[in-house]
């Protein structure tokens, strides 16, 4: 057992306690921030002058060469060792020496602990931006090829008024437009380095912590000692925004799923992102969107789970907070590939644009429109209502649309409708007319696309 503890114990700790106690299992994939925080802090430890620049140069050494021989797999990192940090240690001492006792002066496991959470948080959120801001092009791909692709649009999942693909694609871009800045305020946040607290109460030794925060990319030290190791803040929020982001891929997978099934038929998913049934051969299954949909609910257990943890901990480390790790690394990795298959999936989509026209006809998505047309002949808009409401009866017993009423049906419902109806009514005609900031009229998405492309490249 390879522990950087136990001068005050007697006795071995019994191999189960020692099992159940050891997080070497799933913390090993913190090793590289692990190590480029011991880099900063043995070089600052050097610039004090609390470490030989000697021992410094061979500590550094031996930490390359540690790196060097995982990277090529000459060693191995294993449950021998109780956590990445004494794995560290161990290695680095049996290399290099006395020298390699010395890493850990001015320094606990408890701000050790917190500074890898904290850089590798922040690397795994830099990296979540980018997968969003990829989907991201990809949803503005499709809103520029759609902005005359006509749609119903939907409330209650009852047929409302039409609308563009594009105008619909908007919607999810704005969604994950606002996750990306939840990301940036998490990341400008939590950017503090808590190296230097000690286990709680800081340090006797004359540290630099504003050397080891730059060092590592921080904008400052944490201010708090007590506070920097007790906090998990920045990682319930990083867990949050996956949350919110998985909430958004999920509504995104409904979507397509209803898009994809045979009674609407407005989305074709591509071959390599369906799967078909091992006892129908005519299935082919959207199990991508399905995934995304379910994983929601595994990343929403992960947020839940640490703020359970959390809840009742007093100051400042407790080991229950070793429980922050697994759960959140689950979380990460499936937010993360649910993001890229999703992006995948969208990007190969084929879109049956003659099916969604017509539904959006067949739905007396222009209804209002209709109404709003007596309303310009003089018509009250109560009454307006109440007579397309009657007309829209009369083409439910006809199985007709509304466009397919003759001039003649038209007036039997009220003399006041006119042959300009047909234009009024038209699909084109009721999304060109609504031109207010945010609506579908294809001059304001094309506004709305050139600030969008603004702000991916920006």
């Amino acid at each position: 057992m390879a522990q950087l503890w136990g001068g005050r114990f007697k006795d071995n700790t019994d191999q189960e306690v020692y099992d159940f106690n050891a997080s070497i299992s799933f913390d090993k994939r913190l090793i590289d921030v692990d190590i480029a925080g011991s880099r900063a802090h043995v070089k600052m430890l050097a610039k004090q002058g609390i470490l030989t620049e000697k021992d410094r140069d061979a500590i550094l050494s031996g930490l390359d060469s540690i790196v060097n021989d995982l990277k090529a797999g000459r060693i191995e990192i294993t449950t021998e060792y109780e956590d990445v940090h004494s794995f560290v240690e161990a290695v680095l001492t049996e290399r290099i020496g006395e020298p390699g006792k010395r890493l850990h002066t001015g320094r606990s496991r408890n701000d050790q602990v917190a500074l890898d959470m904290r850089l590798y948080t922040r690397e795994r959120a830099q990296g979540t931006d980018r997968l969003l801001k990829t989907l991201l092009e990809s949803i503005l791909d499709t809103m520029k090829e759609n902005t005359e692709t006509y749609m119903p649009g939907f409330t209650h999942l009852q047929k409302a008024q039409p609308i563009t693909l594009a105008h619909h694609y908007g919607a999810y871009f704005e969604m994950l437009r606002r996750d990306r800045g939840r990301l940036a305020d998490l990341l400008k946040r939590m950017n503090e380095c808590p190296l230097g607290a000690g286990a709680l109460a800081g340090t006797t030794y004359p540290l630099d912590r504003d050397f080891t925060a730059k060092e590592l990319g921080f904008d400052r030290p944490t201010r708090n000692s007590i506070d920097s190791v007790a906090d998990r803040d920045y990682l319930l929020e990083y867990l949050f925004t996956l949350s919110t982001i998985m909430m958004h891929l999920s509504r995104f997978s409904e979507e397509i799923i209803i898009w994809n099934t045979n009674e609407y038929g407005f989305v074709e998913i591509d071959d390599a992102f369906s799967t078909g049934s091992s006892i129908m051969p005519q299935k082919k299954n959207p199990d991508i969107a399905e995934l995304v949909r379910g994983k929601t609910g595994r990343v929403y257990g992960a947020l839940m789970s640490l703020l359970t943890t959390m809840k009742g901990l007093p100051l400042a480390y407790n080991k229950d907070m070793q429980e922050d790790k697994e759960i959140a690394f689950d979380a990460m990795d499936n937010c993360d590939n649910c993001i890229h298959l999703f992006t995948g999936m969208i990007s190969t989509m084929k879109f049956r644009k003659d099916r969604m026209a017509s539904s959006a006809m067949k739905g007396f998505t222009n209804a209002t429109d209709a109404a709003d047309y007596l309303v310009g002949k003089g018509v009250a808009f109560r009454d307006a209502h109440r007579i397309v409401g009657e007309l829209v009866l009369a083409c439910i017993d006809k199985n007709k649309s509304i466009e397919e009423m003759s001039l003649d049906e038209l007036k039997k419902i009220s003399p006041v409708f006119d042959n300009d109806l047909y234009e009024a009514v038209s699909l084109k005609t009721c999304v060109e007319k609504r031109l207010t900031t945010g609506a579908p009229g294809s001059g304001v998405m094309k506004k709305a696309i050139e600030e969008a492309e603004n702000y991916l490249n920006a």
